[in-house]
Parts: structure tokens; sequence; C-alpha cells
């Protein structure tokens, strides 16, 4: 076990708090992780987490070996990178996407990017549900939506215009409306990540741009972008979402496109990843490829 091997192990602790999921995400026994572990601190001369039954946390200590790693690891990353301009891109590289995003826009295309790099290995997590990357154990992850404060790097990659729809039979029970006073004769389909919230109710732009709400009623609240849309042709109610994922929806008539002076405001997409002065060479590729993908699918 060399010394770079113990500087990932410990970082990975670091994050993840956990040895026993550090262990199961770098595939290797937990003994053998705390093994190294301790065998790292006892090179140092200091302890370098403190272990509880619940928990396992950095030591004053340990945050400055934490910070260290990080820097050398990522000074090591940056000096193989040099030479790998001419070499096959490999290694394991974990991705999140939102689900309609991931299966619309990005698993369509990538059977060109894996063969243009087929000693890499791509995991790739399909959700809706705002995974935690770090903790996770994720090299990016795209968020579609207004970003939450954090300490990851984020970089733009669109947005997508959004539409307001429902289904022509819920049209043909309730009207078709044609103000936002008119909404208050009908239901929406809420969607949030978090179902305890309140719901936020129809969204449109604002006469200064900024996005503002008209409540609503809605018996159903869904945190699944399928869920949402599935609903919706079932006849539950108004719905807005991006309009490139249900074009094909509205050309068959299954969806009707309504208020079209009252849309939402565009949805920005990002991909974020951790602080690194230097990206690994497989994720600056993939990123670059995705921006590539969606700069022309969203043209």
């Amino acid at each position: 076990m060399d010394q770079l091997d113990a500087m990932r192990m410990f970082v990975r602790v670091a994050e993840l708090g956990s040895f026993t999921r550090a262990a199961d995400q770098l595939a290797v026994p937990k003994a053998t992780l705390s093994l190294t572990i301790r065998r790292l601190e006892e090179r140092l001369g200091t302890r370098l987490l403190q272990r509880t039954t619940r928990r396992v946390q950095l030591t004053p200590d340990g945050r400055l070996c934490y910070e260290r790693c990080l820097d050398l690891l990522a000074d090591v990353e940056e000096w193989q990178g040099l030479f790998q301009q001419t070499r096959q891109l490999g290694g394991r590289l974990r991705v999140d996407l939102p689900s309609r995003l991931a299966r619309l826009l990005v698993i369509p295309r990538l059977p060109a990017f894996l063969s243009q790099h087929p000693a890499l290995t791509l995991m790739l997590s399909t959700t809706d549900r705002r995974v935690d990357l770090v903790r996770e154990g994720f090299d990016c992850v795209v968020r579609v939506g207004a970003l939450e404060s954090s300490s990851l790097v984020a970089r733009r990659l669109g947005e997508l215009r959004q539409i307001n729809c429902a289904s022509p039979a819920y049209l043909a029970r309730h009207g078709i409306p044609t103000t936002l006073a008119a909404l208050s004769r009908h239901q929406l389909i809420h969607y949030g990540h978090d179902l305890g919230r309140e719901p936020g109710g129809f969204e449109f732009m604002g006469a200064d741009g900024r996005a503002e709400r008209y409540p609503m009623a809605g018996a159903l609240t869904v945190n699944d972008s399928e869920s949402y849309l599935a609903a919706a042709l079932a006849g539950l109610g108004i719905i807005q979402l991006p309009e490139h994922g249900v074009s094909s929806l509205l050309a068959r008539g299954e969806l009707v496109a309504i208020l079209p002076e009252w849309q939402a405001p565009p949805l920005p997409i990002h991909v974020l990843y951790g602080h690194r002065r230097q990206l690994a060479p497989r994720v600056q590729a993939f990123i670059q490829w995705l921006a590539d993908v969606l700069e022309e699918a969203l043209a």
C-alpha cells in the first residue's frame, strides 16, 4: 500500500464520515482500510480521525491533513494528465443526472462517447433526488433549476424553455384557462424534491423578468419527473416542464399547451463538481462532451 493509496483512503473516510461506507466505495475490506489509516496516523505522529460508535470526524490535525491531501492528490492527477494527451482515458467515472434529461438527451448519445473512450467505465445514476456529490462519491452531478448554496464548483451548460400543458381530457372537464385568474378553478400537479414542503403554485415570469407564483390547488404532489408527466397524461391537472421533453406528446395531441403568455422562466442546467485545482482528465472530457451535447440538442 503506497502513500497515494493511503491518502485516497483517508480522504474517502473523511468525506463519508464512515469506515464502512468508504470501504464499500473503495472495494477494500474494512479491516484493511482501518489499518491503513492507523499506520498513516503513526507515520504522521498525530490522530487524524475521532472515532465514535456513530460517526467518524476529523480532528483539527485531520482537517489540515485532509486539505493538504486534496492538494497533493490534485497535483498528482494534473501531473498524470500532462502525459495523457495521446493516451486513452481510463478508470471509473461516477455521474448523476436528472432522469428525463438522461433518458431523452444524454443516453441516446452515449454510444459515441463510450466508443471514443473504450477504457472508461461510466457509472450513471439517473434520479431526481438531490444526491450528495461528496458523500456518495460522484465525480460530477447535473442539476436542472436554481442552485442551492454549496461549496461545489458550478459550470452552466444551458437552459430549458418551459411550457404549461394539460391533457385534452382534463381541459374538456375544466375548460381552457386564458388568464391567471382563471387558474383559481383549476388543479395544479405539484412537483417538489421535498414532499414535506408547502407547494409553490403556478410559476410565471413577471414584468420585471423575475419568477412569480400564483397559488393553486392540487390534489397530487410528486417528486419524480416521470410521475409528474404521467399524472398530467392521466388528466390530474396542469403541469409546467421543459418543452423539449414533451414535444412529441404535443405533436400527437396527448398534451395541449396553454397560457403561452404566462410561461415560467427557463430552467438553467449546471454541472457541479468538487473544488479541485485540476479535474481528472476523464471528468474534464465528460463535462466538455456533455456541454457539446446540450448545446447541439437545445440549439
